[in-house]
Formats: structure tokens, C-alpha cells, sequence
């Protein structure tokens, strides 16, 4: 991914007649590869309806959290924002689709913000989380904030009041601190 700290990651199949066997998650892979490992948490996202929209969340300092995410069952648009004022993509994003057959997973650090769209009916997302959750923290941009410039997939969308009502972002403004 164009985002540093950002990446998308491919399983490594062991296959054969049966199927196949991968490791999806390994502290010591991550910390090889300069990712955070801790996992405090994980979290199932269901989404009834093609083109629920979800985010742009994230948490403030000082439980800022990393994210694993994946799509178990369906198929979703995932976008990550670059939140973080010393990062040379400040305020830029990028996008990935996540379906169930790919197995891929988008690793989001501390410091952007994510969500999704769903592409399909009944689409499933896993979450693993590096903090617990804290309501006082949880933050979040617009997911048509003009700052940022996302391109959605057309289509009618189902979005929360509270993801709807984020205020526009105003660079200089914190918002990675409480």
C-alpha cells in the first residue's frame, strides 16, 4: 500500500487436497516486519446490506490502535486515511477490495483512520485490535470529507447519524490527542 506503515497482507498457503493451511496472524512475523503484534482485542463487523458504509474511525492518543482487518464472509471497499501530521501522506488514502475467497487482510497502524463499504449482502468483517476500546477516545472523519477526497463505489449507502455527522477536518486541528 502507498501508505506508509499500511499494508496488505496475502496468506501463505500450505495446499493440497483438502484445502489449504495458513497462518493469519503471527506475533513474530509482525514484529520482524516492524508491525505492531499486540492484539487486545477482536471485533466482528455483520453488515446485512450491500452498501453499508461504516467509519472513518479511529482512536485518539494515547490508545491509538492498529488494526487487522479481514473480510470473512462477502465482499467490501477498505479504506485507510492518513491521519498523521509528520507522515509524508498526511491526509491522503487509499483503498483496497477485501472478499471472503481472497483471504487478504489490510493492516492499518496507529495513527489512520479506517472503514469500508460493503459490496455484497451479508458481508462479515474480522477485526483484531492492538487496544481495548475506549468510547471517551473513539474519533472520527467524514467519509465525503472534501479534505480527503475518497472515491466510493456508486450506489445508495446506509450509514450511521454519527458517521454522517462528523465536521468537516481542518488541518492544524488536532486529532489524534483527546
Amino acid at each position: 500500500m502507498a501508505l506508509p506503515g499500511a499494508y496488505l497482507i496475502d496468506l501463505e498457503r500450505r495446499e493440497d487436497e483438502r484445502g489449504f493451511f495458513a497462518r493469519s496472524w503471527c506475533s513474530r512475523e509482525f514484529e520482524t516486519h516492524g508491525l505492531n503484534p499486540r492484539t487486545l482485542q477482536c471485533n466482528v463487523s455483520f453488515n446485512r446490506t450491500r452498501g453499508t458504509l461504516r467509519g472513518m474511525h479511529y482512536q485518539a492518543d494515547p490508545y491509538g490502535e492498529a488494526k487487522l482487518v479481514r473480510c470473512t464472509a462477502g465482499a467490501l471497499y477498505d479504506v485507510v486515511v492518513d491521519l498523521r501530521p509528520a507522515s509524508p501522506t498526511f491526509m491522503r488514502w487509499q483503498a483496497v477490495e477485501l472478499t471472503a475467497e481472497s483471504h487478504r487482510m489490510v493492516y492499518v497502524p496507529e495513527g489512520c483512520a479506517h472503514g469500508f463499504q460493503t459490496l455484497a449482502d451479508n458481508t462479515e468483517v474480522f477485526y483484531q485490535m492492538s487496544e481495548l476500546y475506549r468510547p471517551e477516545y473513539a474519533r472520527g472523519v467524514r467519509w465525503d470529507d472534501p479534505a480527503f477526497g475518497i472515491r466510493w463505489p456508486d450506489g445508495e449507502r446506509i450509514i450511521s447519524a454519527r458517521d454522517r455527522s462528523y465536521p468537516d477536518f481542518v488541518p492544524g486541528r488536532s486529532l489524534l490527542t483527546r
